[in-house]
């Protein structure tokens, strides 16, 4: 068994729903990053933010404005993952680093895809996510294919029995 799990799975499946739960009764510091669409920055389209694992609030700031999308198409800012999203990725024995989400806005941000899988090559436990269904991007392969990492795929019908498989691990 790895170290590091990976929950992939479509949009929608309960992939955060199912961090939160295992992360439930933890008493580890938390790092890493979580992801969340915020405002608009700009008219028409959703952006999304990242932000500390363990923040309790969330803020929305050009620094952490990593991506936008129409519903039809999407567009990463590699500057916000390589900076802000590496800053988030700093880490401490003793602790989980949580990345919630992995996707396809952060395939040209050459830092930070360096630096989760270097960190899938340490030993600070990550439990990560990831989309799956995106086989054209050679960092997503590259993670769900990481020697260290336990790849789960998720399902709305066997969200639970991941839990009940995963709960011991955090």
């Amino acid at each position: 068994m790895s170290k590091h799990i990976i929950i992939a799975g479509k949009r929608h499946v309960g992939k955060t729903t199912l961090v939160n739960r295992l992360l439930e009764n933890n008493d580890a510091p938390l790092y890493g990053f979580r992801t969340a669409a915020g405002k608009s920055m700009q008219k028409g389209c959703r952006s999304f933010f990242i932000h500390p694992a363990a923040a309790s609030e969330r803020f929305e700031t050009e620094e952490n404005h990593i991506g936008d999308g129409n519903g039809i198409s999407k567009a990463g800012y590699p500057d916000a993952f390589d900076n802000y999203g590496v800053k988030c990725l700093e880490a401490e024995p003793g602790g989980i680093i949580v990345m919630d989400e992995l996707g396809f806005m952060e395939k040209d941000a050459k830092k930070f895809c360096a630096r989760v899988l270097e960190l899938l090559d340490g030993d600070i436990p990550v439990l990560a996510t990831a989309k799956s269904g995106h086989n054209d991007i050679e960092f997503l392969n590259k993670l769900l294919d990481h020697p260290n990492a336990d790849v789960y795929e998720i399902t709305p019908e066997n969200r639970d029995d991941l839990y009940e498989l995963l709960k011991t691990r955090f």
